[in-house]
């Protein structure tokens, strides 16, 4: 699944999605769960359309710094390269004399980048996460409302997300028929627009 590289910013659902069925109450001992894997949400086929739409419009509007930080990065790896094989060859030549400012220039340079590496990436973390909030959460909310249409349409008591569930090894099998992911996500992108909208870059 595809994630926005530029900060370690997990697109996370909710682990258990409790779905209320007041206007289709089934009868005793008849409600059924289902499993949703939120994983496949942002998938490129099979996916929910506008979910996946709302991350890639968060990736074109943070795509110019995630190229600025991956140019400092590389310049930084660079200079350590730099750093290293000017101590290797002084190791290894002692003979030929190395200047010594020349090295402490470049340990200068790599470590004002490496201060400002960390300054852009948490300002744009703090960043990503506002616009994200803005953009996904409208499409988030949205989808929570669907699944609890979806759960009173079909008969479910509950539906847990399987992924979330795996991941924190409290599932550990299940029978597939169980799987409702795919029925979702046709539901899903079956429906009307809406009230969930992306919001405009900032």
């Amino acid at each position: 699944m595809r994630r926005f590289s530029l900060v370690a910013v997990s697109f996370i659902f909710a682990a258990v999605f409790a779905v209320s069925a007041m206007a289709q109450t089934p009868a005793a001992g008849s409600g059924k769960i289902g499993l949703i894997n939120t994983a496949t949400f942002d998938d490129e086929t099979g996916g929910i359309t506008k979910y996946r739409n709302a991350i890639k419009s968060l990736d074109t509007e943070f795509a110019p710094v995630q190229n600025e930080l991956n140019t400092m990065a590389q310049r930084y790896q660079a200079l350590t390269k730099e750093i290293n094989d000017l101590n290797n060859s002084a190791s290894a030549n002692p003979k030929v004399p190395i200047k010594p400012e020349t090295v402490q220039a470049k340990v200068d340079e790599a470590t004002t980048l490496q201060t400002s590496i960390k300054r852009k990436q948490e300002d744009a973390k703090a960043k990503f996460d506002k616009r994200y909030a803005e953009v996904v959460g409208p499409v988030f909310n949205d989808i929570i409302k669907a699944l609890n249409d979806f759960a009173k349409q079909k008969g479910y008591a509950v539906i847990l997300d399987g992924a979330k569930l795996e991941e924190a090894q409290i599932l550990l099998g299940f029978d597939d028929k169980y799987d409702v992911t795919k029925d979702f996500i046709t539901f899903y992108n079956s429906r009307p627009a809406g009230t969930a909208s992306t919001a405009t870059p900032k």
